[in-house]
């Protein structure tokens, strides 16, 4: 079953959600808000992805940041500590499926790598 992380409210999450839904692949949600993020997730998720690819810079919360805050963001460590902090940078949803992860909604690498 996969493991898809993220924030329900998120239009993102919600295209992925849907899809997983309509092509009846079953999975289970951990909400970032609510639950949070552990370090050795990160790192877990860290060694299929670049920690770079995690940070979600488009978004409001990454735009809330003073420029002093994101400029100290400047490796590995320093990432997963903010976003510890502030789990609405993590790009989502983040998919877990035995092959790795999968960040985002694509349909067409849900379709290649999902079902």
């Amino acid at each position: 079953m996969l493991q898809v992380y993220g924030i329900k409210n998120c239009n993102t999450v919600k295209k992925a959600l849907t899809w997983l839904e309509d092509n009846q692949i079953a999975f289970q949600f951990h909400d970032f808000k609510k639950e949070g993020v552990s370090d050795e997730k990160l790192k877990a998720w860290e060694k299929s992805v670049d920690w770079q690819a995690l940070l979600n810079k488009k978004g409001t919360t990454w735009k809330k940041l003073s420029p002093e805050q994101q400029a100290r963001i400047v490796d590995v460590k320093s990432a997963n500590e903010v976003l510890k902090e502030h789990t609405s940078m993590i790009k989502r949803p983040v998919i877990e499926y035995n092959n790795g992860i999968l960040l985002g909604f694509n349909e067409e690498e849900y379709q290649n790598n999902l079902k």
